[in-house]
């Protein structure tokens, strides 16, 4: 078959690789129908996920049929479509039990696949621990409409989860990238006063007003003032930081107001420093990432009855021989893109 894979810092290539076997009881052999790019994938390309292992097929967003199951996977059986968690857990340690899935202690725990063992951008994947892994799309629901939900979709939700959002907030979420509109969405299921949302391009401004209305909109350079002028004590009530860069930290907390809570969702190239002295007498308490996948069933639940649709964030669509162009246009951010379909 033929897999998208990390040769070294720099450099993916599409290689013949064997099909899939179960190796374990709890493996599942799914015949992967779609995939995505992450930006995630663009952090293993440059280097800054050490943990990924050079050899791998990149890929941890992705929905398929299941081909094959393991004597120990009884929550799916083959001729089931279904999504994949970006993390695998075993639903069993402490960190499981309390929600905690991408602190698993299993061996394959956390986000294993297309960064510890090979992933989805491929015509078939061995996912483990699937009877946690796997979620069977509801028939009403397309294979693009549940595409972003292991992964993008699921780092949203969790995101508006941990933030305590409530319909007397002002929220102001930073980027509106895949990630970040996304997390608009389930942001937006809490209902709260008024949503604000930062980004410098006047592209995915234009996407956002264009799809999402009602919400406010404004730029870096412009943010802290317009906050203040939209909030009501000093400052957005509830943060949220989906841009990752080392201006957009600092903004995510100059815009909070004191007692506000700050949720980081971005992965960053570099280090962030916290300057105490300048935030002392805030009080603000942050919350950090990464993504806790364990409410899938739940996001196909929203997307089923309608209210949840991320297929406006498929802009484009490529075979997996095109698959070099994909992340061509992805990572550049050319012709418009927000997210691609690997078919």
């Amino acid at each position: 078959m033929k897999a998208y894979t990390y040769i070294e810092k720099g450099k993916f290539a599409l290689l013949e690789k064997p099909k899939p076997t179960i190796i374990e009881p709890t493996d599942a052999i799914v015949r992967v129908t779609m995939s995505s790019i992450c930006t995630s994938d663009l952090h293993i390309k440059h280097g800054s996920v050490p943990r990924a292992v050079p050899g791998i097929t990149v890929g941890h967003e992705m929905v398929g049929v299941v081909e094959e199951v393991g004597s120990g996977v009884n929550n799916v059986k083959p001729g089931d479509r279904v999504t994949v968690n970006v993390e695998t857990f075993c639903g069993e340690c402490f960190f499981c039990k309390n929600g905690y899935v991408n602190n698993c202690t299993d061996p394959n725990g956390g986000w294993a696949l297309g960064c510890r063992i090979d992933g989805g951008q491929t015509e078939y994947v061995r996912v483990p621990l699937a009877n946690q892994g796997l979620n069977r799309i509801p028939d009403s629901v397309t294979d693009e409409q549940a595409l972003l939900v292991g992964d993008v979709l699921a780092t949203g939700f969790w995101a508006a989860r941990i933030t305590e959002i409530t319909e007397e907030d002002t929220i102001l979420i930073i980027g509106a990238g895949p990630t970040g509109i996304c997390t608009l969405l389930c942001a937006m299921l809490k209902q709260p006063k008024r949503i604000i949302v930062c980004e410098k391009s006047e592209e995915r401004r234009r996407f956002v007003q264009m799809h999402y209305p009602e919400v406010l909109l404004t730029t870096p350079e412009e943010c802290k003032e317009f906050v203040l002028k939209h909030s009501e004590y000093g400052g957005a009530d509830r943060v949220l930081e989906v841009a990752g860069a080392d201006d957009t930290f600092r903004l995510a907390w100059e815009c909070a107001r004191p007692n506000a809570i700050v949720t980081v969702v971005a992965l960053y190239d570099q280090p962030q420093v916290l300057p105490l002295p300048d935030m002392y007498g805030k009080n603000l308490t942050f919350k950090t990432g990464g993504v806790d996948g364990c409410d899938c069933e739940e996001v196909l639940r929203l997307i089923e009855q309608g209210r949840i649709d991320t297929t406006p964030l498929i802009t484009h669509h490529f075979s997996l021989s095109e698959i070099e162009e994909a992340y061509r246009i992805f990572e550049n951010k050319l012709d418009g893109v927000i997210k691609v379909a690997i078919v």
